[in-house]
């Protein structure tokens, strides 16, 4: 049991039965992933699960809009195409998120968000700094992965305000 905890909170406290069976292991130890897995639960060890954890949810996926970058991501000029992305960091006050944008001709961090919800005004705002910062003529691509904070709001009925 000591290995366990020492992994466990090596890893600070993030670890689970499967990453703490491969430290054993790693080091010489000769114990089964379930018996780790029983252990840790007998004695409180939990992993901590990413927020943004993606579960399969079966069908087709939703495309917003087809891909105009077509995997060319060789630019010769400046702000013609940029790339963004989410993601999230684990802090002791809990997890944030980081949307950034870049552009493909200096690969350069041109504009980035941080708050602690992973809502659409997270990507908005890191692609209203980089509109801020670059002043792109018009023709910018800008390529995402599609998530639901980069997808237009839902249209206001002709009842709402």
């Amino acid at each position: 049991m000591v290995h366990i905890e020492e992994s466990y909170l090596a890893s600070g406290g993030v670890y689970g039965s499967r990453n703490v069976h491969c430290d054993l292991t790693e080091v010489g130890e000769h114990i089964s992933r379930k018996r780790v897995e029983r252990l840790m639960r007998k004695h409180g060890l939990r992993s901590v699960r990413s927020p943004l954890r993606r579960r399969y949810k079966g069908g087709k996926p939703a495309v917003v809009a087809p891909s105009r970058l077509q995997r060319q991501f060789n630019v010769a000029h400046p702000d013609r195409a940029w790339v963004t992305d989410i993601t999230y960091l684990r802090t002791a006050e809990g997890w944030l998120y980081l949307a950034v944008v870049i552009d493909l001709y200096s690969r350069a961090v041109i504009g980035w968000s941080m708050k602690s919800s992973l809502a659409r005004e997270l990507a908005m705002d890191a692609l209203l700094m980089a509109i801020w910062r670059r002043r792109p003529e018009a023709g910018v691509v800008i390529h995402s992965d599609q998530g639901v904070q980069y997808r237009r709001p839902p249209a206001l009925s002709s009842g709402s305000v």
